[in-house]
């Protein structure tokens, strides 16, 4: 396989150039879809969470409510700390099992993780980045998400720093334009990933968390 990692800030657009790198023909393996998934009701990691933060965090089904262990976490650094040793084991056991389905195959994997900067990754082929400036995405974020400012700009604190994103990108795809724009510059980084050498096992093995 050739494995790409895919990263950029909250409200960078990242998912939307995920999604047109799977239209054109990449495999997503996608870090935050996978811890929706394990935090779903009757899964243990979403039974740990409750233990740690308290049955508040869910509703009456049993759910996770997103944005009240988000309202706790990102005021709280001790909090997103234990959040993390918590949630991060798990997320990358699954990452890895879903990885090694691939590690044979001629595919462009795309592993699409918010936190590659700050957990960089051996063996990748290369690294995307999708950058807007810390405004827009606040907007974007407010607008289409209906999140509170605040609580957008509390979470980008958390994270790494633009520059430090920029840092380990190979390609950077600005989405500050519309959208014909972004599909131009994604169709061009595509064509770009398909050139990429393929994954070395041996490589693939120097891990890191997701």
């Amino acid at each position: 396989m050739i494995l790409v990692g895919l990263t950029g800030g909250i409200g960078s657009g990242k998912s939307t150039v995920s999604t047109l790198l799977a239209d054109a023909g990449a495999v997503i393996i996608d870090g935050d879809a996978i811890t929706r998934e394990l935090q779903q009701p009757g899964e243990p990691l979403l039974q740990v969470i409750a233990e740690r933060f308290g049955d508040d965090v869910l509703d009456e089904s049993g759910a996770l409510i997103r944005q009240r262990l988000a309202d706790i976490v990102f005021n709280d650094v001790d909090a997103l700390k234990d959040l993390n040793k918590i949630v991060h084991p798990a997320v990358g056991k699954e990452l890895e099992r879903r990885l090694e389905e691939q590690r044979s195959t001629r595919n462009v994997v795309i592993l699409d993780i918010p936190l590659l900067a700050e957990n960089p990754r051996k063996g990748l082929s290369g690294t995307i980045v999708v950058d807007v400036p810390e405004d827009i995405a606040v907007s974007r974020l407010v607008a289409q998400r209906g999140m509170r400012e605040d609580d957008a700009r509390a979470r980008m604190a958390n994270q790494a720093s633009r520059e430090k994103r920029l840092a380990i990108a190979d390609q950077v795809i600005d989405n500050s334009g519309s959208l014909e724009e972004l599909q131009r510059r994604v169709s061009v980084v595509w064509q770009w990933a398909l050139t990429l050498p393929h994954v070395v096992d041996d490589e693939a093995d120097s891990r890191s968390d997701v």
